[in-house]
């Protein structure tokens, strides 16, 4: 059974950064495309960056780059966003996300891809 645990979400200023961790409990954690995804108030969840098996390639949405980096550690199970520069819009619940299987990242960018998923964690900032 997979599961998924977001963490490292909290209260914190505009421009101000945050580091959300997600620790999986996949036996072949390596062979899950892996993903971040943010939903805001009223609003439906949106793709934010995924990341391949390996860690190799990255795909993000256009309004996080250089902003936000995702990466991986497939020896700890986790996947990382480093959020930097945030903005009041980057409010929302985050979410983790996996899926069976090695595609390029940028194929995996919406949230019917994923089957698994953590239960979020909310990150606000303040303006």
């Amino acid at each position: 059974q997979v599961q998924l645990v977001e963490s490292g979400g909290g209260l914190v200023q505009a421009g101000g950064s945050l580091r959300l961790s997600c620790d999986a409990s996949i036996r072949t954690f390596s062979l899950y495309s892996m993903a971040w995804f943010r939903q805001a108030p009223g609003k439906e969840r949106d793709f934010v960056a995924a990341i391949s098996c390996r860690g190799s390639s990255t795909y993000y949405a256009d309004s996080m780059k250089g902003r936000f980096t995702i990466s991986r550690d497939n020896a700890k199970n986790t996947v990382y966003l480093q959020m930097n520069s945030l903005k009041p819009e980057d409010t929302g619940v985050y979410y983790c996300a996996a899926d069976y299987g090695c595609p390029e990242p940028s194929m995996r960018s919406t949230t019917r891809k994923y089957e698994y998923w953590g239960q979020g964690t909310q990150v606000t900032v303040s303006s």
